[in-house]
C-alpha cells in the first residue's frame, strides 16, 4: 500500500523512502549498504518518536482523517468474529454510510455500530463521506433496539465530519432522526460502550455516542463543530482552522481531562493507519476490559448512571 504522507510528516517521507529504496534493490551484503540502511533505522525512529510526541490538535486533527486510517469495516474484521451485517431502516432506504449487525467478540454475541468512510473515489461516493443521512441513523437504532430486547451488549464505532446537510436529508428528518436517538440510547437496557474512532463530528457523531463508557482513539477527535467551520464562524476565515482547533479542545487527552470521555486508547507511533494489527489489539482490550466492568453493574443502575455521566459534562462552580 502507498503511504500518504501529511505535511508534518514530510521529514520522514524521503528518509522512509530511501530506506524502502535500499531494501528492495540494494545489495545486501555490501558492507557500505548495511551501514546505511542502520543509520537511517536510527534515524527514522529518532525523527518519527519528535514528530508524534508533541502533535497539535490541528496536526491530530489531520491524522484523525488520514486516508489510510483504519474505519469501521477494518476494525470489525480485526476485533471481532463472525459478522452478519443488517440492512436498511425499514422505512426508505439503506444508508451505506451507516453500517451495523451482530458479531462475536471472544465468543460473546455483541451489536455493533458505525459509520464507514471511504479510500478510493467510487468508494467515498457510495460511503457518502461517512455523512449518514436520517435513514442511516434509523437503521442504526433499529439494529441496536434489536440486540437490546436480546439484552447484547452494543458497541458504536464513531468516525463522521458529521450527519449530511443536504436538503433531501433535511426534508426526511435528520434533527428529529439525531434526536430520536439521542433520547432512545439513553433509555436502552443493555450496556452500551462508545468508540470515537476517527473524526467525531457534531450531531453526527453523537447520535451514536450515548453510552455507558465513551472511547478514544488517540489521534481521533471529537467536538461540536470542524475546526474550519468554527474559524468560518467566528473569524470569517475557514484557513483559521488551526487556531480553532487549539480552542475548541477536540484532542483524546483534552477531552479526557474534561470528563467527557472515560479513556484513551493508545495507537501505535505515526498513527493507526501505520499498524492496523496493533490498534486492533489495543481496541479489543479496551473493549473487553469495559464490558467486564459493565457486566457488574446492575440494571437498575445501569440508566441513572448513564444519565448522571452525560448531565456532569460541562458542570462548572462560581467563586
Amino acid at each position: 500500500m502507498v503511504r500518504h504522507y501529511l505535511d508534518f510528516e514530510r521529514p520522514l517521507m524521503e528518509m522512509e523512502r530511501e530506506y524502502e529504496e535500499l531494501q528492495r534493490f540494494a545489495h545486501r551484503d555490501d558492507p557500505r549498504v548495511l551501514a546505511r540502511i542502520k543509520k537511517l533505522q536510527n534515524r527514522i525512529a529518532k525523527v518519527r518518536k519528535e514528530i508524534y510526541s508533541q502533535l497539535t490538535p490541528w496536526q491530530k486533527t489531520q491524522l484523525s482523517r488520514h486516508i489510510d486510517r483504519p474505519h469501521t469495516l477494518d476494525y470489525i474484521h480485526l476485533v471481532f468474529e463472525d459478522f452478519m451485517e443488517l440492512h436498511g431502516d425499514r422505512g426508505f432506504m439503506d444508508d451505506p454510510a451507516m453500517i451495523g449487525g451482530l458479531a462475536r467478540l471472544e465468543g460473546e454475541t455483541v451489536v455493533v455500530v458505525g459509520h464507514q468512510k471511504g479510500r478510493d473515489v467510487k468508494e467515498m461516493s457510495y460511503r457518502n463521506f461517512g455523512m449518514p443521512h436520517p435513514e442511516g441513523y434509523r437503521k442504526a437504532l433499529r439494529i441496536m433496539q434489536l440486540g437490546a430486547g436480546f439484552r447484547k451488549p452494543i458497541i458504536t464505532m464513531i468516525d463522521t465530519p458529521g450527519a449530511y446537510p443536504g436538503v433531501g436529508a433535511e426534508e426526511r428528518g435528520q434533527a428529529e432522526a439525531i434526536a430520536h436517538n439521542l433520547r432512545e440510547m439513553a433509555t436502552i437496557l443493555t450496556p452500551i460502550i462508545g468508540v470515537v474512532i476517527g473524526e467525531g463530528g457534531s450531531g453526527g457523531a453523537l447520535a451514536i455516542g450515548v453510552g455507558d463508557r465513551i472511547l478514544m482513539m488517540e489521534n481521533a477527535i471529537y467536538s461540536v463543530i470542524s475546526p474550519e467551520g468554527c474559524a468560518a464562524i467566528l473569524w470569517r476565515d475557514g484557513a483559521k482552522g488551526p487556531l480553532a482547533a487549539e480552542a475548541l479542545r477536540l484532542t483524546a487527552s483534552d477531552l479526557l481531562k474534561l470528563g467527557v470521555i472515560d479513556e484513551v486508547i493508545p495507537e501505535p507511533l505515526g498513527g493507526a493507519h501505520c499498524d492496523y494489527q496493533a490498534a486492533a489489539a489495543k481496541l479489543k482490550e479496551a473493549l473487553l476490559r469495559h464490558l467486564e466492568e459493565l457486566r457488574d453493574v446492575p440494571e437498575e443502575r445501569l440508566l441513572p448512571e448513564r444519565y448522571q455521566k452525560f448531565r456532569r459534562m460541562g458542570a462548572f462552580m462560581e467563586e
